[in-house]
């Protein structure tokens, strides 16, 4: 994790003394369970839980213990057992380390999950109020970085809108799916533990038992969640790019705020930069990166291995921790997004109307002209005003095979800008329901 793209809060969930807390709430459930089973007496159950609640962990004690057994579970379960004292030999009975592991594991990966919707809900806040505050702001949409027809700035925030709302169910969907508990024991056949535990752990875990696993929580469901993460990651790229092209010189219809103070540039005095959504557009890189070592952790051997263990260190707090930064930054940056509309209806206007020309094309066939006259017609007077040589509704007017089938007021008619705006409503009723 990189302090300077980490929220405490997220960062918080896989600090080692939030793992070792986890670790021990996993074994006193279990020993609560044994207990009710009359697998260990109901009073070591109890100490366990009396002497260890509360405690903060010595974590350089822990680590002193692994350089000796070279075991991280065992370390942690000895020095728990200084704590406790005897009755810790109740401890850990029938478990085996990845039953720790893998639920601790879960649990961490569920509530970085909750703070990600968290976050997606502050992007989705934001973007729901730019976008009424600019349903009907015109401006131009691009299909290849060029001029195409109009739009308004709002259907711009309302796709991104509802693509956050894509992103919140599948991140929904992932967190159920990884929200699983296993305590199976030995290659996970339940033979020195009852499934009872599991089921016991799980509800107090605020898991689910999960139906069959082999020692390990199958990797499968981790895939699915760290490409999750990947998908929201490349939504939040997809939105920072719409703005890096917005806020060019030479477009400038929406801008970063610059506040007072800011510098732009060591060297240029005068330089305002997308800095924001460019550091977006680094952090989804690293987000998606996470995705590939999970995919290739679902291969392990037989009933287990521990090839996943290491890259799972390091993708689970770095994924959630830079998504949940990206997130946040860009609530921010959508909420403080500094908007043109007088540039927007400047660069529509720079081709003279031309963006119109496919009312006109649909004109010229709806009164008897072929498609591919139309488009003829309609193409031999937009080149030359893409060129920068006429005005393309006055060319329309003098050319006599478009006279031929529209007069000047049908002509005029179809350049009218509201006519691309009179579904916005019904888009938006889509996108964002009745209200």
């Amino acid at each position: 994790m990189i302090p300077r793209y980490t929220r405490p809060e997220m960062a918080s969930i896989w600090e080692p003394q939030t793992r070792f807390k986890i670790w021990f709430e996993i074994e006193a459930h279990a020993a609560d369970a044994q207990a009710e089973l009359g697998v260990i007496p109901r009073e070591a159950a109890k100490t366990v839980w009396a002497k260890a609640r509360n405690v903060t962990f010595d974590i350089a004690r822990i680590d002193e213990i692994e350089r000796e057994t070279k075991h991280d579970v065992l370390a942690f379960t000895t020095h728990l057992a200084e704590i406790v004292g005897p009755e810790a030999r109740f401890i850990h009975q029938g478990m085996t380390s990845s039953d720790v592991l893998d639920t601790c594991f879960n649990v961490q990966l569920t509530r970085a999950a909750d703070l990600l919707l968290t976050d997606i809900d502050k992007v989705l806040a934001a973007l729901k109020k730019r976008a009424f505050e600019h349903k009907m702001t015109p401006t131009i949409g691009r299909s290849h970085g060029i001029h195409a027809e109009p739009v308004t700035f709002g259907l711009k925030l309302a796709y991104a809108y509802a693509e956050f709302s894509r992103a919140r169910e599948r991140l929904v969907a992932a967190r159920k799916e990884v929200s699983t508990c296993a305590i199976s024991g030995a290659v996970g056949t339940f033979a020195q533990i009852d499934p009872r535990v599991e089921e016991h752990v799980a509800k107090a875990m605020g898991l689910t038992p999960e139906p069959i696993s082999t020692q390990v929580i199958p990797r499968d469901r981790h895939a699915m969640y760290f490409a999750t993460l990947g998908v929201i990651a490349s939504s939040v790229e997809r939105l920072a790019t719409e703005i890096r092209h917005l806020q060019r010189t030479e477009v400038l219809e929406a801008e970063e705020f610059f506040s007072e103070g800011q510098k732009g540039s060591s060297a240029m005095p005068h330089k305002r930069n997308p800095v924001l959504s460019e550091n977006l557009t680094g952090l989804s890189r690293m987000v998606r990166a996470y995705a590939m070592p999970a995919m290739e952790n679902i291969v392990l051997w037989h009933e287990r291995d521990i090839s996943h263990s290491s890259a799972e260190r390091m993708i689970g707090p770095d994924a959630t921790v830079t998504l949940d930064f990206a997130l946040m930054r860009l609530a921010g940056l959508v909420e403080k997004l500094l908007v043109y509309p007088e540039n927007m209806q400047k660069n529509l206007d720079r081709l003279g109307g031309l963006v119109h020309s496919q009312r006109i094309l649909m004109a010229l066939t709806q009164k008897g002209a072929s498609r591919e006259d139309a488009y003829k017609y309609v193409q031999r007077n937009a080149m030359p005003v893409w060129r920068g040589e006429g005005d393309f509704l006055t060319l329309l007017k003098k050319d006599p095979d478009v006279k031929k089938h529209l007069s000047d007021a049908e002509i005029e008619e179809r350049f009218d800008l509201g006519y691309h705006f009179k579904h916005v409503d019904t888009i938006f009723k889509r996108v964002f329901g009745a209200a």
